[in-house]
């Protein structure tokens, strides 16, 4: 049996032995395969439908597993490194710009040098062949579950900074009210709550819209 890979700062192998994380997916994910070699497309598909996936695109090169990437937006890529018309490399790091799905890569070959070529193209795991679907399935679970994690963590990093974007403008426009219509900080605070209730915009909105006329007398 072959080892699994994962990718996180750098390159960590973990050897799967009684499937501990080779559990089928409890829900129906979707998955896109792209494999130039159609025999072994066919075992890709065959064991990760079998694992409760949902295989929404197949693809015989890189280039057409990057357009159903994008096209399907799935939980998980797996493709073989070397394809025609796109190696797998490319297209992983195609796929990891459009941010639209995690990238497990197929390989014959285990050197320092194209395991660092694919972290770096943004590919989540790799797993070499010839494997078996005790050694797929991990690597798929791993780098679906890291991409959710990732996600999310983005998507909460977003909120903060629109937070603190939204306080540095309600200040200013809090500051302008103050100073143009002789308001207390309070007054000029429940200003903004009250005309962003009554006019049904978000406190950002108003405020930016207050900096907008306000801001612009001063100049």
């Amino acid at each position: 049996m072959c080892p699994v890979h994962q990718y996180s700062k750098g390159v960590t192998e973990t050897n799967d032995t009684a499937g501990s994380a080779a559990a089928p997916a409890t829900s129906k994910r979707r998955a896109v395969v792209a494999e130039d070699e159609a025999l072994i497309r066919m075992d890709i598909v065959e064991t990760l439908t079998e694992a409760g996936y949902d295989v929404v695109g197949e693809g015989a090169n890189g280039e057409e597993g990057v357009a159903l990437a994008i096209e399907h937006k799935p939980d998980v890529v797996v493709m073989d490194i070397k394809m025609p018309v796109m190696d797998g490399i490319t297209a992983a790091e195609k796929i990891a710009a459009e941010r639209v799905a995690p990238v497990v890569l197929l390989t014959a070959f285990s050197q320092t040098e194209l395991v660092e070529r694919a972290r770096d193209a943004g590919a989540m795991a790799y797993v070499v062949k010839p494997f078996t679907p005790a050694d797929l399935l991990p690597a798929v679970e791993i780098a679906a579950s890291r991409f959710s994690e990732i996600r999310a963590l983005e998507s909460e990093i977003a909120d903060i900074t629109e937070r603190m974007e939204t306080r540095k403008k309600v200040e200013r426009a809090k500051g302008l009210l103050m100073e143009n219509m002789r308001l207390n900080e309070p007054e000029a605070f429940r200003w903004i709550q009250k005309t962003s209730m009554d006019r049904r915009l978000t406190m950002r909105e108003v405020a930016e819209a207050v900096i907008d006329q306000m801001g612009s007398d001063k100049k």
